[in-house]
């Protein structure tokens, strides 16, 4: 059944767009509770069938333990014990389901810091599933932020969990990006709300004013105050994301221009040209012409430089590993009779092409293989 009520708010955009930025500064409003990022709609719930019969205790403490301990910011620093946090989880949710969890540890998010209202989820994959959102909370709230896809593609090919190159950087922005134009005229404005990126760093309290009414509730300029808080502080102390610890700054504006040469913006304006330009975004230089071998050569060469960095600095290799490891746990359930393929649902993202990408990988299972990456489960 669906989980009406607490109206929540999701953050969604393509990575490397300012998702985290919008998600600190909502945080930081007294009546909004954001916790970290959760990878749940994308990595849990288009395989909740693979849990079985969740009215049976087993099976839905296995749900609620995955939830749980595969969060990225282990158990979202809540003041929870890992021996009996799954029981206190299970108690508060409202109903025996996926939603039923998502809800409790949100819930519970919001409870102990400050007591909140209204809780919210900024995963940026989320933007796919925007649809299974809406089914399971139907007065959920959207706020999606866009930026230019030349800056999200830079910063993407310098992070330590972006893509190997510019080709990908612009596939993925664009495909991420064509994906949620549809919703923005099929749900309306009392759902959906855009920002852009450029105009939030440029005119943040003006923006943020609009998303409060948006959200109905009143502006609080502690929004702007988000580098103060420990979320912010961790965040920073990573090179990918040291800006949070600064106020709002506009110093990454028109970073491609540092950072991509000529060849990579055309290579850019050839993929993703026609998405940017529908989004309002200006190009100055001429699509490069791709031949279909430095397309698949280009492609190849992503995946290995993602296997390789995986476990370089600041490279994402235990949340890797917990992902990979939630596949294989599938696999044992099944094996356990728990669950068997008539009981496979197939809806998406399973099949698709960009599975891996919309789940939330860090690199391809081929090229992990290829590379025979070990996994590590502590950092």
């Amino acid at each position: 059944m669906p989980i009406i009520g607490d109206r929540p708010i999701f953050v969604i955009g393509c990575e490397r767009s300012g998702t985290t930025l919008l998600m600190a500064m909502l945080g930081n409003h007294p009546r909004l509770s954001f916790p970290e990022v959760g990878w749940l709609f994308p990595r849990i719930y288009p395989w909740r069938y693979t849990y079985g019969d969740l009215s049976v205790d087993a099976n839905f403490r296995t749900l609620a333990s995955e939830m749980l301990f595969g969060l990225n910011q282990p158990l979202w620093g809540m003041d929870l014990n890992p021996a009996t946090v799954v029981a206190e989880i299970c108690a508060m949710a409202p109903e025996r389901s996926f939603a039923g969890i998502y809800t409790a540890m949100h819930r519970r998010y919001a409870r102990q810091f400050g007591n909140r209202p209204r809780w919210g989820q900024k995963t940026p994959n989320n933007l796919y599933f925007v649809p299974q959102i809406l089914e399971n909370f139907p007065d959920a709230q959207f706020v999606c932020i866009t930026r230019d896809g030349r800056d999200a593609s830079a910063i993407s090919l310098e992070s330590a969990f972006g893509v190997g190159h510019i080709y990908m950087a612009a596939y993925t922005w664009s495909a991420a990006n064509a994906f949620v134009m549809p919703f923005r005229a099929k749900l309306g404005p009392k759902i959906w709300h855009d920002v852009r990126y450029e105009d939030l760093v440029v005119d943040p309290v003006g923006i943020t004013k609009k998303v409060c009414d948006f959200l109905g509730e009143d502006y609080s300029p502690t929004m702007l105050e988000f580098h103060k808080t420990a979320t912010a502080a961790a965040r920073g102390k990573q090179r990918d994301h040291a800006l949070l610890a600064k106020p709002v700054t506009t110093e990454h504006l028109g970073i491609y221009k540092q950072l991509l040469s000529l060849r990579d913006q055309r290579i850019y304006a050839a993929v993703a040209g026609e998405v940017h330009r529908k989004l309002g975004y200006d190009l100055d230089v001429e699509p490069l012409e791709i031949s279909e071998a430095d397309r698949k050569l280009w492609i190849e060469w992503d995946g290995r430089v993602r296997a390789a960095r995986l476990d370089g600095p600041g490279g994402h290799i235990v949340f890797e590993s917990y992902r990979d490891w939630l596949v294989e746990q599938r696999q044992a359930r099944k094996s356990q009779g728990i669950w068997s393929d008539k009981d496979a649902t197939g809806e998406f993202p399973i099949g698709h092409p960009d599975e891996e990408i919309i789940v939330g990988f860090r690199a391809w299972k081929k090229w992990k293989d290829h590379f025979a990456i070990k996994r590590r489960y502590s950092r």
